[in-house]
């Protein structure tokens, strides 16, 4: 347990008070905090009577969203599969293809929280649905982008389409603003919306749109109607590449030349300079026509076109994703998508597959592991704290070669065997990757369990899968002493069933012989069960202490018409007797009584014995 202090500004936990200490556990995916008493001697007195879980992920925990953990899990294990040999145009596809069942699986997601919640009675659920609906807009807007800018990776007339579809895709509402505008004939709503409208039909490509909105605004401007009829005409012979049309891109780049020029000049000679917005709007045009993007540094401002159009309430932190992006800087992207985003389901995933694009590779960590690696461990280790998601997580820990395994060894250790069916799905992971220690601590663990609970054959069966002698020789006596009190054994099955795992122990192998014994005295094999009962005693296999049992179990073989013991076995059961009774200091009245009893019974067996065998030789 570790105390700080606790400042006024950071105390956001219900329950702290500012001013006071406060001591903390870490735990595997979360923190104990409480409040403590500054003390040498540790938390006492009067102190706060609440213990807070702070977890990291919290996500994990939403039904909704664990869907999707659970179907990005597949997609991932799908990606691991492909091979390295296929030919670059198949690379291509498949990646491409993988990127939009990603998000696909986003989208579907979002659909499912935006119905929850509608549907939400609780105002702070629907408040929490719609927070996590506002992420993974944000996700799928970065991660399309992405697709289109490093894995697809267009040529540059496909890329501006390809940009023109994504903004269109992800601001589908211009339309309807734009409806309710064009109708008004208020000056004030108008000119407060119509710079956003006009840079949203610039960006989606629809210049017919971005005209007619510039007229509405000229007609309420008019002493600046010459400016908006320069820039109109601009528009107007604004060239498009259209990659399946018949202009080549010689031609297309000589049009867009002379049309660059004509901006261009228009701009250095300030001809927009009085109207700030038409300036903007100039830019955009200028750098959307060559299929680049229209946020080259050259081409910046305070609060950048492409910015104002997607911002919808969007926090500060997008922004900055979405412009390293569209200066290519994948590392940039991860890095403030790993600061901004509140897990690390995306960074993860996006740069798994960026990896597999092969455009990462010279990026890596100066901690040992390369950045995919680091970052699917810390996915990974978050999902571990979940009841269910842990076993998606042992895929992603056996794709990451470097550090993988180890992580997968101490995580698993921390999974809690709650269930026998749990314990076996957690031993199966171990015994698949070879990992003998945790498979011991595994069995070890159960089998401790189920002798507290009394059930001798479950921790048999778990003694036994973990290959420890001591522990198998341990419930092999308890059965033993069980049989002596109840006459009969219990998990039948198991005992008969023990094939070649009864060598484990000499006592789990007189267990098992001598559930043999009783099966062949069952089926009155009489001379075999003799033999197997002698061999049990002579070869020290069976505890002294259960030789009393063991020569009592003869006595009914003694007492048979038939001669079942030679003359040389009896001596030697008699010799046992006799071990037995010299090794006992006391005894009580009805060992006496069995002595006596065996003795009698071995005295006539040999005499018959020597008899017979005296008959056979003459």
């Amino acid at each position: 347990m570790e105390e700080v202090d606790v400042e006024p500004v950071v105390t956001n936990i219900s329950g702290i008070r500012p001013g006071k200490r406060m001591g903390f556990a870490w735990g595997p995916g979360d923190i104990l905090v409480y409040e403590t008493q500054n003390k040498a001697s540790g938390p006492t007195g009067s102190g706060c009577a609440f213990i807070h879980v702070v977890r990291k992920d919290e996500d994990i925990y939403s039904p909704i969203l664990r869907k999707l953990f659970n179907e990005s899990h597949h997609i991932f294990v799908g990606l691991q599969t492909i091979k390295d040999d296929l030919p670059s145009k198949n690379f291509l596809y498949r990646f491409v293809s993988i990127s939009r069942n990603y998000r696909s699986v986003i989208r579907a997601c979002m659909e499912e929280l935006q119905q929850a919640a509608v549907s939400a009675n609780d105002t702070d659920m629907a408040t929490q649905y719609g927070n996590q609906v506002s992420i993974l807009l944000a996700i799928e807007l970065i991660w399309n982008l992405c697709e289109v800018l490093f894995i697809d990776a267009a040529p540059a007339g496909s890329l501006l389409l390809h940009l023109l579809d994504w903004v269109r895709l992800h601001k589908s509402d211009v339309d309807e603003k734009a409806k309710g505008v064009l109708q008004s004939d208020s000056p004030i709503s108008f000119f407060a919306f119509c710079v956003f409208q006009v840079l949203s039909y610039v960006l989606q490509g629809r210049l017919e749109d971005t005209r007619k909105m510039l007229m509405k605004q000229a007609m309420l401007q008019p002493a600046a109607k010459s400016m908006y009829k320069l820039m109109d005409s601009l528009l107007s012979k604004m060239p498009f590449y259209n990659p399946g049309g018949t202009q080549t891109l010689t031609e297309f780049d000589v049009k867009w030349r002379n049309w660059h020029e004509e901006v261009d000049r228009y701009l250095k000679d300030n001809s927009f300079a009085s109207n700030q917005h038409l300036e903007v709007i100039c830019k955009v045009s200028d750098s959307l026509s060559c299929g680049l993007t229209p946020l080259l540094p050259s081409h910046s401002s305070p609060r950048s076109s492409m910015m104002m159009f997607l911002d919808s309430g969007v926090p500060e932190p997008l922004d900055s994703i979405l412009l390293a992006a569209f200066e290519f800087d994948i590392h940039q992207v991860i890095k403030d998508c790993s600061i901004a985003l509140n897990n690390w389901w995306f960074v993860a995933h996006l740069t798994d597959l960026l990896d597999h694009c092969k455009l990462l590779q010279s990026h890596n960590l100066h901690f040992g592991s390369n950045l995919r690696e680091f970052l699917l461990l810390e996915y990974a280790s978050g999902l571990f704290t979940h009841h269910s998601l842990w076993q998606c997580a042992v895929d992603y820990f056996d794709h990451c070669p470097e550090f993988g395994r180890v992580y997968l060894e101490l995580q698993i250790e921390r999974v809690p065997l709650d269930t026998e069916r749990k314990a076996l799905k957690v031993l199966r992971i171990c015994e698949e990757r070879q990992m003998s220690e945790q498979v011991r601590s595994i069995c070890k663990i159960m089998a401790m369990r189920a002798v507290r609970n009394n059930r001798l054959g479950s921790a048999l069966s778990w003694s036994i899968r973990a290959k420890d002698a001591a522990f198998a020789t341990l419930i092999s006596e308890r059965f033993l002493q069980d049989y002596c009190a109840k006459g009969t054994f219990s998990d039948l099955d198991l005992i008969d069933n023990l094939g070649s795992t009864m060598l484990l122990s000499d006592r789990l192998t007189f267990l098992g012989k001598y559930r043999e014994f009783h099966k062949l005295y069952g089926e009155k094999c009489f001379s075999d069960a003799a033999k197997l009962l002698l061999s049990l005693m002579t070869a020290k296999i069976a505890p002294q202490s259960f030789w009393m049992t063991l020569l009592t179990d003869a006595l009914p073989l003694l007492e048979q018409k038939e001669v079942i013991f030679s003359a040389e076995q009896t001596y030697e059961l008699m010799y046992c007797l006799e071990e037995l009774t010299s090794s006992l200091i006391t005894e009580e009245d009805v060992e006496v009584t069995k002595v006596e009893m065996l003795r009698l019974a071995l005295a006539r067996n040999l005499a018959s014995a020597i008899v017979k065998e005296g008959t056979m030789q003459t």
